[in-house]
């Protein structure tokens, strides 16, 4: 069962990622903005986290983003598509 955008959020301050309330805004600004389904954006979240070690708001934007540009199958397309634009995650 897949986790809600929600539950994913918090099990991430469970884990140490204490996302302010400016951050949690612009995440879901990004959802809004992009109407990408919550899968997208908990990839965009992690991805930003791996790569910056902390929420950039440009940054998950522009993953988020470029994930949305494309129909993904599944996370591992998503996955091998940011490691193709040299993404380290």
């Amino acid at each position: 069962m897949n986790k809600s955008l929600d539950d994913f959020v918090a099990d991430l301050h469970t884990r140490g990622f204490k996302l302010d309330e400016e951050a949690i805004g612009f995440i879901y600004f990004g959802k809004k903005f992009t109407g990408a389904d919550d899968q997208l954006i908990k990839m965009a979240i992690e991805t930003t986290l791996k790569c910056q070690k902390r929420f950039d708001s440009s940054f998950y934007m522009s993953v988020l983003e470029e994930l949305s540009a494309k129909k993904w199958k599944n996370k591992n397309e998503m996955t091998a598509h940011l490691k193709k634009k040299g993404m380290s995650i």
